[in-house]
C-alpha cells in the first residue's frame, strides 16, 4: 500500500528543518578546525575547511534524510530519537574519512580530531534544540492544575512510567500524577520525571490522605487476580477510584494510551488468567462462506455473531424468535460489517418447515446451535417447553443441517449436562447425545460435534447481572448456598471456545471443552462485587441466603460418569471421550418424549427422562419423587396396545399396525403435516424404523410450533 503523499507545506516544513540541521554541522565544522589549528582563522585552515565542508554535508543530509530526521515530532522527542540522530550522524563521519581519500581531497588540519569535535558539538546542538522544544511545551501542560484529579500511579515499572509520561505531555487529561507506588524497596524515594515514588500499596490510604489523591491508576499490565482483589480492598479503605491498564496481551501489537485505563470488571477478578485462542485456522474456513448462527440475538449467540464477521464470510444467517434482539443486532452487525450479507431470520427452531425452507435457499456450510432455554428455575417449572425447545428443536435443526449438505455443524452445550439434576441438564445432555449417535446423524457427511462449558460471565439471566440489579437497588444480594461454587468464563471466551473447537481436526464428533481452572464460590463472587461498588459486605450491603433450588448442584462437574478427559492439539482445549452405547432405541425414545410433551404429561416426561439419563445426579430422583404437577394428564392404563394408540392420536396419527412395521394415516390435529407442509394435515404412511421414527419426531405438532 503506498504511503500518503506529503503535501507542499510539509515539504517545505522539512526542508526548512533540513536546512537548520545543516547549517549547526557547517557551524560546528568552522568551531571545530579553528580550535584545533591552534591559530587564528589563515588562509589554510579556512580553504581546508571549506573544501571538506561541501563532502560533509553531503553526507549528513543522506544520512539524516535515511531515519527521518526532518519528520521528528519535536514536541514530544526521546531517547530512541537521540539514539537514531547520534548513530546517523557518527556513520557519515566514519564514512567522509575513507571517501577523501579516494578522491584525494588536500587536507590543511588534523581532520579526524576535527570530525571527532564536529560530531560531539553537532549532536550536542541538535539535541540541545529539540530538548528546549519539548520543555516550551510542556510547559504548557502544567501539572498542577487545580481542577484536574490528583491520582496515585499504582507500579513504578515500565508502564507505568509510559503512561505517567503520557499523562505529563497531553494535556487533554484532566489528571495531574501526584505521586507513584511500588513495593519495591528499591524504588523508594526515587523518582521518574519528577514525580517521585511515594510509599506502597500498604500505605495507600495514608498516601491518599497526605496527597489529597482521589483516582489510582493501576499500571501493571501482567497483573493477577489476586493482587487485584487486594488493592480494590485497598482502594476503598482509601476511598480511591481505581482504574486499570488493560491487560499485557493487547500491549503486544501496540502500546497503551490514556484511554485504554478502565475500570475494574468482576472477570479480572476470577481465580484464573483469561484464556485467548489462536483462531486462523477456522477464520480461513468461513471466509467467503455462508454460516448460520441459531439463538443469534441471545448472549452466546450474538457474540458469535460478532466474532466471525470478523472473517468476512460471505453470508450470515441469523435465526431467532426474540424479535427486538434480533432487530438490534442485525443493524448492529450490518453497521460494523458492511461487507458481509447479514440475513434476519425470525424463527423457532421447532418450526420445521420454516428450518426447511431457510436451509434449502441458504445452503449454511457452518451450523453453530446456541439456541437453548437456558434458565433452570424457569425449565423446572416448564418441562414441556424445555424439552421442546432445547431437544426436538436441536434434532430438527441438526436434519436440516445434514439434509442440506452443511460441512459443519456445532452445538453449544453446558455443564449442567454432566450427571445430570435438573431439566435443563437433562434436556443438553439429551441434544448432546441425539447429535453424536443417533444413526442417521452419523451416517450424514456433517461433521456433528460438541462444545461444552460452564457458567458465562454477563450473560442474561446469569449471576453477575441479578447481583448487579439488587446492588443497584441497595441490596441484598442473594445467594443460595454458602458453598455454591460455579465455573466461569466471559462470554469472548466461551465463543473463542466454540470457534476453536470447531476447527480441531480431532473435535470431529467429539466433546469439547475448555479447561476452566478451579470453580468460584458464588459467596465470593458477591462480596468481590459489593467491595467493587465502593461498599462494605454485610455492613452496608447485606447477603441472604435463600437455600438451593430444585435442581441445583453445590458444585457442578465437567467430566460425568464413564467420559474421560483427553488432550488435543489445542493446549487449552480437551476432548471428552465417552463410552458410547448402543443407540439403535434412541430415535423410538425421542418419539416417546415427543409423545408425552405434545400430552403435556409433564410427571411422565419426567419419568421419562430421567430414564434416559443412567448417569444423572441422585437429587432429580429426589426433585421427581417430592413434585406432583397439579392436573398433569397420566397415560392410560390399559393394554399396551391401546397406550400407544392414545399417544399416537394426541400428535394426530392413527392407530399402529401391530407388528410395528408401519404407521397408517391420520389427520393432524394443528394441520402440519410429517412432510413439513401444512396445507393438507395429512401424516404420510411410511415405515416405523429409525428413519421414520425420526420423521416422526421432527414434524410431530406442537402449539406454537
Amino acid at each position: 500500500m503506498n504511503e500518503p503523499r506529503a503535501t507542499p507545506a510539509i515539504i517545505v516544513d522539512r526542508l526548512a528543518r533540513m536546512g537548520a540541521y545543516l547549517a549547526a554541522a557547517s557551524g560546528a565544522w568552522f568551531a571545530a578546525s579553528l580550535l584545533l589549528t591552534h591559530s587564528a582563522w589563515g588562509a589554510g585552515a579556512s580553504q581546508s575547511a571549506l573544501t571538506v565542508l561541501p563532502y560533509l554535508l553531503v553526507l549528513r543530509a543522506l544520512s539524516w534524510h535515511k531515519i527521518g530526521l526532518a519528520g521528528v515530532m519535536l514536541a514530544h522527542v526521546g531517547l530512541r530519537d537521540l539514539v537514531r540522530l547520534a548513530a546517523s550522524t557518527a556513520a557519515a563521519s566514519l564514512v567522509l574519512l575513507p571517501l577523501l581519500a579516494f578522491l584525494d581531497v588536500p587536507l590543511g588540519a588534523p581532520l579526524p580530531a576535527v570530525l571527532i569535535l564536529e560530531y560531539l558539538l553537532t549532536t550536542a546542538g541538535i539535541a540541545a534544540c529539540w530538548t528546549s522544544v519539548r520543555w516550551r511545551h510542556e510547559r504548557r501542560h502544567p501539572r498542577s492544575r487545580t481542577d484536574a484529579a490528583r491520582a496515585l500511579i499504582i507500579g513504578a515499572g515500565d508502564a507505568g512510567e509510559q503512561l505517567l509520561r503520557q499523562l505529563l505531555h497531553d494535556g487533554r487529561h484532566d489528571i495531574v500524577v501526584v505521586g507513584l507506588v511500588d513495593d519495591d524497596p528499591d524504588k523508594r524515594s526515587r523518582s521518574l520525571h519528577g514525580v517521585p515514588v511515594v510509599g506502597t500499596v500498604d500505605e495507600l490510604r495514608a498516601l491518599a490522605a497526605i496527597h489529597q489523591a482521589t483516582l489510582a491508576l493501576v499500571a501493571i499490565p501482567s497483573i493477577t487476580p489476586e493482587q487485584i482483589r487486594r488493592l480494590v480492598v485497598r482502594c476503598r479503605e482509601a476511598d480511591l477510584q481505581m482504574r486499570l491498564l488493560p491487560p499485557l496481551r493487547h500491549l503486544i501489537d501496540r502500546a497503551f494510551h490514556v484511554e485504554d485505563l478502565r475500570e475494574v470488571r468482576i472477570e479480572d477478578l476470577l481465580g484464573r488468567a483469561p484464556v485467548h485462542l489462536d483462531l486462523s485456522d477456522i477464520g480461513r474456513d468461513l471466509a467467503g462462506g455462508v454460516v448460520a448462527v441459531t439463538g443469534a440475538a441471545g448472549s452466546i449467540g450474538s457474540e458469535l455473531v460478532r466474532q466471525i464477521a470478523t472473517f468476512h464470510p460471505r453470508v450470515m444467517i441469523l435465526l431467532d424468535r426474540a424479535e427486538s434482539p434480533l432487530h438490534a443486532t442485525h443493524l448492529a452487525m450490518e453497521a460494523a460489517h458492511p461487507e458481509v450479507r447479514f440475513v434476519p431470520v425470525l424463527a423457532s427452531v421447532t418450526n420445521s418447515a420454516r428450518l426447511e425452507q431457510v436451509f434449502r435457499r441458504y445452503r449454511p456450510e457452518f451450523v453453530y446451535h446456541a439456541a437453548a432455554y437456558k434458565q433452570l428455575p424457569m425449565l423446572e417449572t416448564n418441562v414441556v417447553e424445555g424439552l421442546w425447545n432445547n431437544v426436538i428443536g436441536t434434532l430438527r435443526t441438526a436434519r436440516c443441517a445434514a439434509r442440506h449438505g452443511a460441512r459443519r455443524f456445532v452445538l453449544i452445550s453446558t455443564d449442567k449436562a454432566v450427571n445430570p439434576s435438573s431439566v435443563l441438564g437433562v434436556t443438553k445432555l439429551l441434544a448432546e447425545r441425539l447429535v453424536l449417535e443417533l444413526p442417521s446423524l452419523r451416517a450424514a457427511a456433517t461433521d456433528f460435534r460438541v462444545v461444552r462449558f460452564g457458567n458465562v460471565l454477563g450473560s442474561e439471566g446469569s449471576v453477575v447481572p441479578l447481583f448487579a440489579q439488587q446492588l443497584a437497588a441497595g441490596g441484598p444480594l442473594t445467594v443460595t448456598h454458602p458453598e455454591m461454587r460455579r465455573y466461569f468464563m466471559t462470554i469472548p471466551e466461551a465463543v473463542q471456545l466454540v470457534l476453536r473447537a470447531s476447527a480441531l481436526p480431532e473435535a470431529a464428533g467429539q466433546i469439547a471443552l475448555l479447561e476452566m481452572g478451579t470453580q468460584v464460590r458464588i459467596l465470593d463472587l458477591a462480596e468481590q462485587m459489593i467491595r467493587l461498588a465502593g461498599r462494605v459486605p454485610y455492613d452496608e450491603v447485606a447477603i441472604e441466603f435463600t437455600g438451593l433450588r430444585p435442581g441445583e448442584k453445590l458444585e457442578e462437574e465437567l467430566i460425568a460418569p464413564g467420559e474421560t478427559a483427553i488432550a488435543s492439539s489445542e493446549e487449552k482445549i480437551r476432548l471428552v471421550s465417552r463410552v458410547r452405547r448402543a443407540n439403535g432405541d434412541l430415535a423410538r425414545q425421542l418419539r416417546n418424549l415427543t409423545v408425552l410433551a405434545a400430552r403435556g404429561d409433564e410427571t411422565a416426561l419426567l419419568r421419562a427422562l430421567a430414564a434416559l439419563t443412567p448417569d444423572r445426579h441422585p437429587e432429580l430422583d429426589a426433585s421427581l419423587e417430592a413434585r406432583a404437577v397439579p392436573g398433569a394428564a397420566s397415560l392410560p392404563q390399559g393394554p399396551r396396545r391401546a397406550r400407544r394408540a392414545a399417544a399416537l392420536a394426541a400428535i394426530g396419527g392413527g392407530e399402529p399396525h401391530p407388528d410395528d412395521g408401519h404407521a397408517s394415516n391420520g389427520h393432524a390435529g394443528n394441520g402440519h403435516a410429517s412432510n413439513g407442509h401444512a396445507a393438507n394435515g395429512h401424516a404420510s404412511n411410511g415405515h416405523a424404523g429409525n428413519g421414520q421414527v425420526e420423521r416422526l419426531v421432527l414434524h410431530a405438532p406442537f402449539p406454537n410450533n
